[in-house]
């Protein structure tokens, strides 16, 4: 008697947890489509996310009311209260078509996420290109006129005259050197300095060459381009890799939970008629 009861309170708790999973999960579901947006592919993209990353409440609950039922059936044969198991069935069929669909969609939306992604940046880096290029051609346009090269020759003697100060300073140098704060990339330029001179004027000269400080600010915005466009690439392969496997695999288990517990519907049914008789 005491174990009846025992299972009998064990079964009914796992049929409100598994109630309880089964409507959180719906009720987040509507929560989700809100504002309802079907046309708009970043939106699907994130319901489809979010309805994966769940999906495994549902399935849980569908176990935890199935095991409630199976420990009454095991007692005395038949179901106590409101048999849900049907309409469970019905359930996990819906959400196995369900999970099925967001597979094919979801990479379809990904693809085409990425292409835009990747369209928009190649935009962006072309505009940056051009502006840069158009930068380029007034700066050399100025340097062609006497006032520009004056300009130019001034920049290039005050820097050289900063540079010299300081490594002819021995007590400058050496708190340059020992500055923290200070890259070691600077230090290392203060050294070649040192050491040589003549590397200075080739500093300043690259510097101050318009030419190329533009092709070092063109290889740095094709970089970016190509970082970006690897990191878009990864970031939809990824996606669709863990979100298009995950609603698959839970598509084939509602699917199985769902069509084996229809097929069997009748034979439920069949033995809870013949339980009652008897």
């Amino acid at each position: 008697m005491t174990n009846r009861f025992t299972s009998g309170n064990a079964a009914l708790a796992l049929k409100v947890i598994g109630v309880v999973l089964i409507l959180s999960f719906l009720l987040d579901f509507l929560i989700l489509l809100l504002p309802f947006q079907p046309t708009d592919r970043g939106w699907q993209i994130n319901l489809s996310t979010a309805l994966v990353d769940r999906g495994i409440v549902p399935m849980v609950g569908l176990g935890s009311l199935l095991i409630g039922y199976w420990i009454d059936g095991s007692n005395d044969g038949s179901p106590k209260g409101i048999d849900l198991r049907f309409p469970a069935f019905i359930l996990s069929s819906v959400l196995g078509l369900i999970f099925l669909l967001i597979f094919p969609l979801h990479l379809n939306n990904v693809n085409q996420a990425k292409a835009q992604t990747v369209s928009q940046i190649s935009q962006e880096a072309d505009q940056a290109e051009t502006q840069l290029k158009n930068q380029l051609n007034q700066f050399q346009a100025q340097l062609n006129t006497d006032q520009g090269k004056a300009q130019l020759e001034q920049l290039r003697a005050q820097a050289k005259a900063q540079f010299s100060d300081l490594l002819k300073d021995d007590q400058k140098y050496k708190q340059a050197l020992e500055n923290p704060q200070l890259p070691q990339s600077q230090k290392d330029l203060l050294k070649k300095f040192k050491a040589n001179p003549q590397e200075l004027d080739k500093f300043i000269a690259q510097q101050t060459d318009p030419q190329g400080l533009a092709n070092q600010r063109l290889t740095q915005i094709r970089q970016r381009k190509e970082d970006a466009e690897k990191q878009a690439r990864d970031n939809a392969w990824k996606s669709g890799l863990r979100i298009g496997m995950s609603s698959l695999l839970l598509s084939i288990g509602y699917i199985i939970i769902g069509w084996t517990g229809l097929r069997g519907g009748g034979a439920l049914q069949t033995g809870g008629r013949k339980a009652a008789a008897r």
